[in-house]
């Protein structure tokens, strides 16, 4: 039933949550007209800010619900999310310096911008931007999902649940809404700060009780006994594990939320700092992934969590754990955390969308807007943007609602080539490359339906010669096979590429 001192500490925490966010708008005061003090907070974040900005951007519910969720269900396979965030950041450490400097000189915004110059290519850059904003689709229904999982927790035996959890979305998507529209990303940098502290302060509280009052004997055992090869990864699932981190790993930071909080930060040293002190989140994401089965070690809450329907018992591993280990003004402190752990990433993501719509869609069609006109359309977007990622909640079951966050990264490695390559040569052709990314998104796309039959997604594996794989790793295969073919017969046939030459740094 309803625990009227967790629902207290989770408001009172709410209020301040809502305050912070609404006081971005003063906090080193900008003029929020234009898009870059909207949208990228000035440009003005700095290494400590930067790590928990980027900490909320990375760090999202699919940490404090998809994984555990996952790991509850299936056991080894989703453990591929521990190493894949330590590695990431070594590909953060040379790509994102480079960016920044980049972007800083060009006066780029979005990935989009960068791709529009180099390659001199109207197409591709919407493309890229297109296939940035609907990746970041999925992602955010994921805050939302982990947001719903929250609200069933506090809510549980009251009359009318799912009418309330409802309507505690809107108004909390309303109220978000509201202080993105004013404060831009400086109000979710000040909100990351409180998110980051209190899921601090859980997982060490939760890690503390769980070694004193639960049994990891028993934990053991008991998930050891719920599927075969729990924790002793089959062989013919090792190419599904590589395959899943090494492409999960090279996704991340092409994700727009993930640029965004790296080009807000002051200079490229502060960028190569943030993300070499990043790994230490890492630490927090393996103790909450084993929460998946440290739960089989703690009867109370694997009991809470057996009184859910099965499609939605794992989104409730880290909350039960919450409500049944820890004492009530902590249990509301630690789910209001996961709760705005999803609100937080979910405005991030949302401005990155509107960015690119605004700078690579809404001004390719009318180059005369405006700077304040920019932003006025990047505000409005991020409204949208929110509420149409609701849709995909509806698409995967919420038990294996880490597919949400795979299917974006399927999509955004598509922009790889285009982005990546394109700041290391200028020898591809501009075709060429919008031609791969259509094929890799398209290849994508029609291989998540097949490898779940056409039906609700429960994977992001397709089976082949070699075993299950990542489909990202296959679609972007295919991308980089026809960027590669197309460029040599265009070189062969002499057709022209027209690029310019004054974009990149020497």
């Amino acid at each position: 039933m309803i625990d009227p001192i967790s629902i207290a500490m989770f408001v009172a925490l709410f209020i301040v949550f809502v305050f912070l966010g609404f006081y971005g708008a003063r906090w080193r005061k900008g003029d929020l007209t234009k898009l870059t003090e909207w949208g990228l907070a000035g440009k003005n974040i700095g290494a400590f800010l930067g790590w928990f900005l980027l900490g909320a951007d990375i760090y999202t519910a699919y940490t404090f619900i998809a994984v555990p969720s996952s790991l509850f269900a299936k056991g080894s396979i989703y453990f591929f999310a521990a190493p894949y965030v330590i590695i990431t950041y070594a590909f953060a450490m040379w790509a994102m310096p480079k960016f920044w400097k980049i972007a800083n000189k060009r006066g780029y915004i979005t990935v989009a911008d960068f791709t529009r110059e180099v390659f001199n290519s109207r197409l591709l850059a919407i493309s890229v931007a297109i296939v940035g904003i609907v990746a970041e689709l999925p992602y955010i229904a994921l805050q939302i999902v982990g947001m719903q999982a929250v609200l069933i927790a506090l809510l549980q035996g009251v009359g009318a649940t799912q009418t309330i959890i409802e309507l505690s979305l809107i108004v909390s998507f309303i109220i978000l809404a509201a202080f993105t529209w004013t404060s831009g990303l400086r109000g979710a940098t000040l909100g990351a700060l409180l998110k980051d502290a209190l899921i601090l302060v859980s997982v060490v509280a939760v890690v503390v009780a769980v070694a004193t009052l639960g049994d990891f004997h028993t934990a053991f055992v008991n998930a050891s006994a719920t599927t075969v090869h729990y924790f002793q990864l089959p062989a013919n699932l090792y190419n599904a594990y590589w395959s899943l981190f090494v492409f999960s790993a090279l996704a991340l930071y092409l994700y727009p939320h993930v640029i965004n909080g790296s080009l807000a930060q002051t200079d490229p040293k502060t960028v190569r700092k943030t993300a070499s002190l990043l790994p230490l989140y890492s630490i927090g994401l393996a103790f909450l992934a084993m929460f998946g089965f440290m739960i089989y070690g703690v009867p109370a809450a694997l009991n809470y969590v057996h009184s859910f329907p099965a499609s939605v018992q794992g989104t409730q591993v880290v909350p039960g754990l919450i409500l049944t280990l820890l004492p009530s003004w902590l249990s509301g402190a630690a789910l209001l955390g996961i709760f705005i752990g999803g609100l937080v990433p979910a405005a991030i993501m949302a401005i990155a969308a509107a960015n690119l719509f605004t700078r690579n869609i809404a001004k390719e069609i009318n180059p005369k807007i405006t700077p304040k006109g920019e932003t006025r359309i990047a505000q409005v977007f991020a409204v949208v943007f929110k509420f149409l990622a609701l849709g995909f909640v509806f698409v995967i079951p919420l038990t294996y609602a880490i597919q949400l966050q795979l299917f974006g990264g399927i999509l955004i490695l598509q922009i790889l080539p285009a982005f990546i390559f394109g700041m290391i040569t200028r020898k591809l052709n501009r075709r060429a490359l919008f031609l791969g990314l259509l094929a890799g998104v398209v290849s994508g796309v029609y291989m998540m339906e097949a490898a779940n039959n056409y039906a609700q997604w429960a994977t992001t594996l397709i089976g082949t010669g070699l075993g299950p794989v990542f489909i990202g790793m296959i679609a972007l295969a295919i991308n980089i096979i026809i960027v590669v073919a197309g460029t040599l017969v265009a070189n062969a046939m002499n057709v022209t590429n027209d690029l310019r030459k004054d974009v990149l740094l020497d």
